[in-house]
């Protein structure tokens, strides 16, 4: 089995630790940074493997090459800020395994990645799917996302996310 790896060259990365420098001293400082960096690496990762021209949101998009779902972000996410926690710049909040929320029974499941700041152990979900590839990510309470969050700026709240019915 041929396993890929990707790898960013030393001016890349440095993007990413600009946007840490100085290091947050407090946790919504990190969260910011965590944001912006998050879109920067999708910018990087995307123009190397070819999802620089991710949509938001899923539905409506199957016409452009290697769209991404939310699962796919949420993953990506995820695995961007181990990366970010492994250099030593997230240091204020500790990185979750992703979640869910909804399901088929009560409405299209969505899923995104989650950190816990550590001071109040409070859960934010870290959602890059309701912009373009590129745009820092999303970064609310977790008990706000759960129940069905959407930025008012979103591409998808202006977009339909759902194929038109057919005319007769």
């Amino acid at each position: 089995m041929q396993s890929d790896v990707l790898s960013l060259t030393t001016a890349e990365w440095d993007n990413i630790t600009r946007l840490f420098t100085p290091l947050p001293q407090t946790p919504e400082g990190e969260r910011a940074a965590i944001a912006q960096a998050v879109g920067v690496l999708e910018d990087i990762v995307g123009t190397k493997i070819g999802t620089a021209a991710d949509r938001a949101g899923t539905f409506n998009n199957s016409d452009y090459l290697h769209q991404q779902d939310c699962n796919d972000e949420a993953i990506n996410t995820t695995t961007y800020m181990r990366l970010m926690q492994q250099a030593g710049l997230i240091r204020l909040h500790d990185i979750l395994d992703t979640r869910t929320r909804k399901f088929f029974f009560t409405g299209w499941p969505h899923s995104a990645a989650v950190i816990r700041e550590q001071a109040t152990h409070a859960e934010y979900a870290v959602d890059s799917w309701f912009y373009d590839n590129g745009y820092p990510a999303t970064i609310v309470p977790m008990s706000t996302w759960k129940e069905g969050y959407i930025p008012e700026d979103s591409p998808i709240v202006q977009r339909p996310q759902q194929k038109d019915p057919p005319t007769e």
